[in-house]
């Protein structure tokens, strides 16, 4: 008896999943729950020469394991307040944490500029 051919199964993208936030110990640093501590330390940094197709390759396998993390927040937070000049951290490259903190910075120059009292506006003009 002939088998009718197989079609393939169309499954919807579906964003990753993060693991949910546990109830941490107050008293532990945030980097205690990474992801990424049980990780080899080289997705998350660039050997040096990387040529460009295996950094992004590297880049994207890091992002994954960060997608997953339950402390992704805090450890982006971390890298944009240090700041972090290499590596996969909370998900960003330093490239895309350079534009982040160039977009914080813009952006709290105009809420200083909407915050002055229009008589200063006036005086510094």
């Amino acid at each position: 008896m002939l088998q009718p051919p197989h079609q393939p199964l169309q499954v919807a993208a579906l964003p990753p999943q993060r693991v949910p936030v546990r109830e941490r110990d107050q008293d532990a640093p945030w980097h205690t729950e990474a992801v990424c501590r049980r990780d080899e330390a080289g997705l998350f940094f660039a050997p040096s020469k990387e040529p460009t197709a295996a950094r992004l390759s590297r880049e994207e396998a890091a992002k994954r394991v960060c997608g997953r993390c339950p402390v992704m927040v805090e450890c982006r937070e971390h890298a944009l307040l240090q700041p972090e000049p290499y590596g996969v951290w909370g998900g960003l490259t330093a490239a895309e944490r350079r534009v982040v903190l160039a977009r914080r910075r813009r952006r709290d120059l105009e809420l200083k500029k909407a915050a002055r009292p229009a008589g200063q506006i006036a005086a510094a003009g």
